[in-house]
């Protein structure tokens, strides 16, 4: 019998970076009082936790066309949350400058795992295709 070369979702590094970036946005978003909550901090949250539901909804997904349009909605999130709401948070104090850099830190990881992501998707399916 035949074994395929199937890596399960929670297995993935790139997901396994969103997640933990979930996990961080969730314990800032926690520490909110309502007001920020209402107008900075669900907005983040969002997007954060959309970059790994795309990714899981694109995995999901039979066609590598439908893959990587779901994949591009979750660089299109990551980018909204750590390029925007992230530093919109530090402008406005509601996350440290040391807090910041860890963040963005692994936010970069994630954003460079993602385009190799995106890129490896898109480079198989035209060698099986």
């Amino acid at each position: 019998m035949e074994t395929q070369n199937f890596i399960e979702l929670k297995n993935l590094e790139v997901y396994q970076l969103s997640r933990k970036l979930s996990t961080i946005a969730w314990q800032i978003f926690s520490r909110m009082d309502y007001m920020d909550k209402k107008h900075i901090g669900d907005q983040f949250l969002r997007s954060v936790d959309s970059v790994g539901a795309n990714i899981a909804e694109g995995y999901g997904r039979y066609h590598y066309l439908d893959k990587v349009r779901f994949y591009y909605n979750s660089r299109a999130s990551h980018y909204e949350a750590f390029t925007h709401w992230l530093e919109l948070m530090l402008e406005r104090e509601k996350v440290s400058n040391a807090e910041f850099i860890s963040i963005s830190e692994t936010a970069l990881k994630l954003q460079v795992k993602l385009n190799n992501f995106i890129s490896s998707t898109t480079k198989n399916a035209r060698k099986n295709y």
